[in-house]
């Protein structure tokens, strides 16, 4: 049921095309490192039998004998997994939660829910959405963190709670064809504002002025085309910072004396991180970075503390005996160089926080487009045919045991 106050449209109503969470069914095809991926893949191919069952884990969904189509756009195979023998497939890039970035093997036989639509259009010009809806608490932080994130790699989808969620694309076809908004919206605003609106701009307004509302993710649309120009240059900004140099834009960086650096060597297994406010100093048992922001170490998501989810998915214990177990014996030395681009990238989110609130107040303060302008232009409601994926015809894939589908 609707609850949005003041008539500011939802960005389903603006984004209408999303898709649920991916639901992997098993912990193992997913790891920080790709190493430990191709470990464990080799692990559960050597296995035979029950074995193999055992560390497969199956479920309702998945189990070794399961027949499935290949991933779109992965090379991986598609007889039964019970009788692979072959190298693991190449892991590839995926968001796990908030600013978490680790690696998946993109093999369709072991993920129970993998959302093929979402790797359908998967590419280097896609960026993905998600909002971040509700509070997991755990931090003792009442800010509750940004309404709306976004990645270029394909993420999923889930709150610091583990809830799932949705994932919005910002194009419904490979190469940045068909934007995914709605339809007469941004002809709508472009004669509203005298200068051409695009999908990007579109979603780095909402990135910077997104709230988190019962019923949604409310963005309101600002009818003065200053503060229109103004607000998406500061969600270009926050765009360039979450995606980390993808896209286009350089890696984020901070200024001279700023930045962050290893100052004692990480320890194999260091224990939860602690913060010295007084030294800017992120702890790691005996490990120390320095300088870190206070910014970024209180940048939270969902209510809970971005650090603590980052290091909890790297160090908490795994079961004995389960492909899990096998990781990294000690710390990785590329841990620590995602470390340190993760608290830049928080530092130079956090910077913006008050220039964001401004916007906030500018956009409250001033009129707006409403929904019964979009209403009435016969933007909304949005066809339902903007809401279902569209069909890439040009795209051939694999279907179970070597079968081939046009889709």
């Amino acid at each position: 049921m609707r609850t949005v106050t003041d008539d500011v449209p939802l960005l389903d109503d603006l984004m209408p095309w999303s898709v649920r969470s991916p639901r992997l069914g098993r912990g193992w095809v997913v790891a920080p490192d790709a190493r430990s991926l191709k470990a464990r893949w080799d692990a559960l191919v050597r296995a035979d039998g029950a074995e193999r069952e055992r560390l497969f884990r199956p479920t309702r969904a998945r189990t070794p004998g399961s027949s499935v189509p290949a991933l779109p756009g992965q090379p991986s195979g598609t007889g039964r997994f019970s009788r692979e023998a072959g190298p693991c497939p190449a892991p590839v890039r995926f968001g796990c939660g908030p600013f978490d970035e680790q690696w998946l093997i993109p093999d369709h036989r072991l993920l129970d829910a993998a959302r093929p639509e979402l790797w359908r259009v998967t590419d280097d010009r896609q960026i993905f959405a998600v909002e971040q809806a509700g509070a997991a608490g755990g931090s003792g932080s009442a800010e509750p963190g940004p309404a709306l994130l976004v990645s270029a790699a394909l993420p999923d989808g889930r709150t610091p709670a583990g809830r799932p969620g949705r994932i919005r694309p910002l194009y419904r076809r490979p190469g940045g064809a068909e934007p995914n908004i709605a339809p007469g919206l941004a002809a709508l605003l472009t004669a509203r504002y005298g200068q051409e609106v695009t999908a990007g701009q579109l979603l780095a307004w909402a990135v910077a002025v997104a709230r988190l509302v019962p019923g949604g993710c409310a963005v309101p649309l600002t009818a003065d085309p200053g503060l229109w120009s103004s607000g998406t240059e500061l969600g270009r900004r926050l765009l360039r910072i979450q995606l980390r140099g993808a896209r286009g834009g350089g890696r984020p960086r901070l200024p001279g004396g700023r930045r962050p650096y290893v100052r004692a060597a990480v320890p194999p297994r260091p224990g939860p991180p602690e913060y010295d406010p007084g030294e800017e100093a992120l702890l790691l048992g005996a490990g120390r970075i320095a300088p870190v922001p206070a910014g970024a170490w209180d940048f939270t998501v969902g209510g809970a503390r971005v650090l603590d989810l980052w290091f909890g998915n790297r160090t908490a214990p795994a079961e004995p005996g389960t492909l899990e177990a096998l990781r990294p014996a000690g710390w990785p030395p590329e841990w620590s160089s995602e470390l340190l681009e993760l608290i830049t990238v928080l530092a130079l989110l956090a910077e913006l926080r008050d220039e964001q609130a401004a916007l906030r107040r500018r956009v409250s303060e001033s009129p707006c487009v409403r929904r019964a302008e979009l209403e009435a232009a016969g933007v909304l409601p949005v066809p339902e045919g903007a809401r279902r994926p569209a069909s890439v015809f040009d795209h051939h894939e694999e279907g179970p045991e070597g079968q081939f589908a046009l889709m």
